[in-house]
């Protein structure tokens, strides 16, 4: 739910709109709501965004388990609720292991990552927060994934940079009748 950008719903569309809602309905767990709500708004980006989303979540070359670890070490960097109340499920049910998304979840270093788990950590980490890679971390991920999963990677945790903020700059929170998995005052 956004304070900043009431929910539309679909009878509130326009002849722009109307399109992409149509196609996010068939695949988004939330509805015309999350991001898509903010989306729908800029109806050109929004495509576009869609489009790129339909690679990055279901056709990239990285493993969705390590895809969507991705996308939580993101959303734990942003304290996106949306994004870690959308992801964390699918990232479980893609066999991210409950303790790494448990540590995540409270700002730690997951502890019992395996080898691909602990290399997907470190690059999206230090490319975040140091905005570069070593090239330590780079020989690490070189040596188990391709060039194209790299730069898949990189793509998704860039992507999911803008969804955080786009939902930051919406105060966009969880559906109304859903926790926030991030508390006050927690870090």
């Amino acid at each position: 739910m956004s304070r900043r950008f009431p929910q539309l719903t679909q009878d509130q569309l326009n002849e722009q709109q109307k399109p992409l809602a149509d196609q996010v309905m068939k695949v988004s767990s939330v509805g015309i709501g999350g991001p898509y709500n903010l989306l729908l708004r800029s109806p050109v980006l929004g495509q576009r965004m869609f489009d790129l989303f339909a690679y990055l979540r279901w056709d990239t070359s990285v493993d969705l388990r390590l895809n969507e670890f991705a996308i939580l070490i993101i959303g734990r960097q942003w304290r996106s609720q949306m994004e870690w109340f959308a992801h964390a499920p699918i990232a479980a049910k893609a066999g991210l292991s409950a303790d790494i998304i448990t540590e995540l979840k409270v700002n730690k270093r997951p502890s019992k990552m395996a080898e691909d788990e602990t290399v997907v950590y470190d690059f999206v980490t230090e490319l975040t927060t140091t905005h570069k890679v070593s090239d330590a971390t780079f020989t690490r991920a070189r040596k188990i994934f391709s060039d194209q999963q790299i730069v898949d990677l990189t793509a998704v945790a860039g992507n999911y940079v803008m969804v955080a903020m786009i939902l930051a700059m919406a105060e966009q929170s969880v559906p109304p009748d859903k926790e926030e998995p991030f508390k006050a005052g927690e870090e």
